[in-house]
């Protein structure tokens, strides 16, 4: 059972829980895939079974306790299992949910957490995603050493920090009964607002905050560059010192004086300390989720672009 963290969005309170079915093998990722019944029920493939629940009126603690309570009351196993998230723009690869993923994944193997668009969902576009962090990050965030010497050894990279699972979304038929007689209840909407060749707001909304994470790893790669002068220069001004050393010992040699005593350079020159660069590797991974929002919407613009084509020149 997994309560929803707040995000960038904001939505109702929920509680996850879930049936445990098998272990994997050694090696073997812990879940194949997470599949949704209708509105209530999401299956991780082969694994458990996640029952999404909401609640308006009590908190999502005493909510989580009371559903944990009648679970166990009608004797149904149930799980944490991990959480959701609601955000708007896909803008989610952030330092809070990689600790919080972290914390589910690490008591429980098989922890996902779902990322739900609401903006870009209202806009016909089902955005539902669900993701886990990868072994190696998973390592790397246990032994909490994220310096750059620490992630290259690791082969960390924006690319492999987390992975998605695949969604499969099954509705009941009596859910599609529901959704029938729903739709034929409702007011009649334009639907060729799907055709619409104008510019979607979304999507210069995205290229927005791309454009801000860009400036963010620009100032972030300036600060790196300004510790790898700091520690070349630092490193020059070891050296010098120790040839002044070397030469006042064979002046004081040739005198018949003692050389000096040896002195802890690390103590006289101590080393500037490294910018995190897991908060970059967040950036970047931003970036790139930014860079693939823009490609869909991009294609889809070009769909309606040659579809409008192709039915202006059947009409003339």
């Amino acid at each position: 059972m997994a309560s929803r963290k707040e995000g960038s969005g904001a939505g109702p309170s929920a509680v996850v829980s879930g049936k445990a079915k098998g272990k994997s093998g050694p090696g073997d990722s812990a879940v194949k895939q997470v599949q949704i019944d209708g509105l209530v029920n999401v299956n991780l493939s082969y694994k458990m079974l996640i029952v999404p629940l909401f609640s308006l009126s009590l908190s999502p603690v005493q909510y989580q306790m009371e559903m944990m309570r009648s679970l166990r009351h009608v004797n149904i196993d149930h799980l944490h299992v991990g959480w959701y998230q609601s955000t708007y723009y896909g803008s989610f690869v952030t330092r809070a949910l990689l600790d919080s993923q972290f914390s589910y994944q690490h008591a429980i193997e098989e922890s996902v957490v779902l990322i739900y668009d609401p903006i870009k969902t209202g806009q016909g576009y089902l955005s539902l995603k669900a993701y886990r962090l990868t072994p190696k990050l998973m390592d790397v965030c246990k032994e909490k050493d994220f310096s750059p010497e620490a992630l290259k050894k690791a082969g960390i990279a924006f690319e492999n920090m987390f992975e998605e699972v695949p969604i499969n979304i099954r509705n009941s038929y009596l859910i599609n009964v529901l959704l029938w007689e729903l739709e034929k209840k409702s007011a009649v909407v334009n639907r060729h607002e799907l055709l619409s060749l104008a510019s979607n707001n979304h999507l210069s909304k995205t290229l927005q905050l791309l454009m801000d994470r860009v400036d963010e790893m620009s100032q972030d790669i300036v600060k790196y560059n300004t510790y790898l002068r700091n520690t070349s220069k630092q490193q020059q001004q070891k050296h010098q010192y120790q040839q002044r050393r070397q030469q006042e010992n064979l002046q004081r040699q040739s005198r018949g004086e003692p050389p000096l005593p040896e002195e802890d350079l690390n103590k006289l020159f101590k080393p500037p300390q490294p910018p995190a660069r897991m908060d970059s590797l967040l950036i970047a991974g931003q970036i790139n989720n930014y860079s693939r929002n823009i490609k869909e919407f991009t294609a889809q613009n070009l769909g309606k672009l040659f579809l409008a084509q192709s039915l202006q020149e059947h009409n003339n």
